[in-house]
């Protein structure tokens, strides 16, 4: 197979080799199995019907390692989307103060970053979503596709990661979108991974993954006590005609 090109934030990273269907970058270490989910990993119970999420490209970040102060008691949507770049696209960051229901005792959610195009915006977290209270954001453009981003303990996987938790830990690309790609579709993936990348940026692993049906793009990493699930969606004719800006979309989601 020839080189492959991958652009993501704004830089071109060549993708080394290409070994049992997942590309490598950075020479980043990936193995797979066909083994199912075990160890490390508890079976969830309850299988939650996955909404569809969309996230943004990646024009410029604030640096890494932006200090976590302590969640405030601002509840609900609280803004946190940039100015318009010259491209009319917006970069959203967590704030520092927004809370959540993810449970009393846990540390604060360290903030993510992903960019939308301007036409995109936030919509309201009900608590009829499947995914429950573990579903932090929703955005959406009404002709374009959806996102939606999951943040959830880890100790609800693993009862041995603390609180400095990496994706690897918690288990290689295939086994993480066996067991946790049901989070966001609503059924088994089986068959329906077209794709499956390991990054790394800034010292942190994501596992990116493409699957159909549905049209779906799936980006999952760790950080602190807490697992990510970024994923960006859209109909057949939203996927046909706005696929490039949903991947790039979907490129940009990182963990500070």
């Amino acid at each position: 197979m020839g080189t492959t090109l991958f652009s993501s934030c704004s830089f071109l990273a060549q993708i080394s080799s290409v070994e049992n269907g997942i590309s490598r970058v950075k020479a980043v270490a990936c193995s797979t199995g066909s083994d199912s989910v075990d160890g490390v990993m508890k079976r969830r119970s309850v299988l939650v019907s996955g909404a569809s999420l969309i996230s943004s490209a990646v024009l410029g970040f604030p640096a890494d390692g932006l200090a976590v102060v302590k969640q405030g008691l601002l509840a609900g949507r609280v803004p946190g989307l940039s100015e318009p770049d010259e491209q009319g696209w917006r970069t959203y960051r967590r704030p520092d103060d927004k809370s959540g229901g993810h449970g009393v005792g846990w540390s604060p959610i360290i903030p993510y970053l992903f960019s939308v195009p301007q036409e995109w915006d936030e919509v309201p977290v009900s608590i009829a979503d499947l995914g429950g209270t573990e579903i932090d954001l929703r955005f959406a453009s009404p002709k374009k596709g959806r996102l939606f981003v999951i943040v959830a303990p880890v100790l609800r996987f693993a009862d041995n990661l603390g609180d400095d938790a990496t994706i690897e830990k918690i288990g290689p690309p295939e086994k993480v979108i066996n067991a946790f790609g049901p989070e966001v579709i609503g059924e088994n993936v089986e068959g329906k991974v077209l794709s499956m990348n390991v990054e790394e940026h800034s010292g942190r692993t994501y596992y990116r993954y493409e699957l159909e049906p549905p049209h779906v793009l799936i980006t999952a990493t760790a950080a602190g006590n807490r697992l990510y699930l970024f994923s960006v969606t859209g109909n057949g004719l939203q996927w046909k005609r706005h696929y490039t800006d949903l991947k790039k979309i979907a490129d940009s989601f990182r963990v500070v």
